[in-house]
């Protein structure tokens, strides 16, 4: 019987025309896991496109190999098909004007015409054969490019590459592998079970920038031997070490570390220290000209300097119909879920972050969310 990686090969070599997909909110390990996935597939020959929807909030990612090449937009997604039966009467001409939401073909005919029961029309297939969809828990979470194509999704082959426990499996190919610590070890290893040599120094880059971001530079609880030996074993590939740590915490921008300053500034602490907050006004915004794409970045850099944290939230201001409201980012620890504590705000999960939104105003949306929080942590074993 095939292994999962054999599988998986087996159909790429099957498939023409790839699509690799990450979630609307992919993190860092997201990016560079499907970039190091979309340089693989060149290497074995295959067309490829990679989609994400808010690639912008990555920006700080743009050193990586290949990132202009992902799309924020798909298009030809399918062929529309206008057939003439030529049987009777032959072509002599077709042109096409556009009137208004209408584009009009005019074909003029040889000899005799055309009736319009000469006309019919269908579908073609899909640009895509195959679909790779890289740190997704359902189809909702990778947005529009789902909404807009739900056909295309249900009818084309899918591969599901995960490191969630809540991932549900939608996939024709589900490869979830819980022990990995991030995306880009699946992706290390299944390149790597096609040939040690098909990855180069381009790849190893992608995907050591990946275990390095989902790590926090190898500082989380979470890592394990077998991170730190795929590491050691990327780094001998040729992974570019020193430009990813120069890229990622050695040239963070000035909007970035003046936002986190007053992150900083107002953090607050409950549940002796395992409960770490702060909120951002709109001011906050105006006065570091950071925006809400730069919240993910602060997040980091809150996790990796208070390891003892079990829960932490950046709520943000927001405004929602011209009233005030709030957002918020919350991290938790491994073997927390608050998925179903928090459904009342919305919460989308993407990797490590759960992003939540209330109408209510900062303060007030602050102080309900906390409480809930404490409850549950006061709940729990220590």
């Amino acid at each position: 019987m095939m292994s999962q990686e054999q599988q998986i090969l087996e159909q790429i070599k099957k498939s023409s025309n790839i699509l690799i997909v990450m979630p609307a909110k992919a993190d860092g390990d997201m990016l560079a896991s499907s970039l190091a996935l979309f340089l693989f597939l060149k290497k074995l020959g295959k067309k490829a496109e990679v989609f994400s929807e808010n690639v912008l909030a990555q920006k700080n990612l743009a050193f990586l190999p290949d990132f202009s090449a992902i799309r924020q937009n798909i298009s030809g997604m399918q062929k529309f098909i206008i057939s003439l039966n030529t049987q009777a009467t032959k072509v002599e001409q077709v042109k096409y004007v556009s009137e208004g939401d209408k584009l009009n073909f005019i074909i003029i005919p040889k000899n005799g015409f055309f009736t319009p029961s000469d006309i019919t029309s269908f579908s073609g297939e899909f640009k895509f054969d195959l679909i790779i969809t890289v740190g997704a828990q359902d189809l909702d979470s990778l947005g529009k490019v789902y909404e807009n194509n739900t056909e295309f999704f249900y009818k084309t082959p899918l591969i599901n590459i995960d490191n969630q426990s809540g991932n549900l499996e939608f996939g024709q190919i589900n490869y979830i592998n819980l022990m990995a610590i991030s995306t880009t070890e699946i992706i290390f290893s299944l390149a790597r079970s096609e040939a040690e040599n098909m990855i180069d120094e381009d790849i190893a880059t992608c995907l050591l920038a990946g275990m390095i971001i989902k790590t926090k530079s190898f500082k989380t609880p979470t890592i394990t031997p077998q991170s730190l030996e795929t590491a050691a074993k990327l780094i001998a590939l040729g992974a570019r070490r020193e430009q990813i740590m120069n890229e990622l915490y050695r040239s963070r921008s000035l909007n970035v570390l003046k936002i986190w300053g007053r992150a900083l500034a107002r953090l607050s602490s409950s549940q002796g220290g395992t409960l770490m907050w702060s909120a951002l006004s709109q001011t906050d915004f105006t006065k570091t000209d950071a925006a809400k794409e730069d919240l993910p970045e602060v997040v980091d850099e809150l996790i990796g300097n208070i390891p003892q944290a079990r829960i932490i939230v950046l709520f943000y201001e927001t405004m929602d119909s011209g009233k005030q409201a709030t957002g918020a980012l919350v991290h938790a620890k491994k073997n927390i879920d608050l998925l179903k504590l928090l459904s009342e705000y919305d919460p989308s999960a993407n990797g490590n972050l759960l992003y939540i939104s209330s109408e209510l105003p900062l303060a007030e949306a602050t102080k309900k969310i906390i409480t809930a929080l404490e409850d549950y942590l006061k709940k729990m074993p220590a």
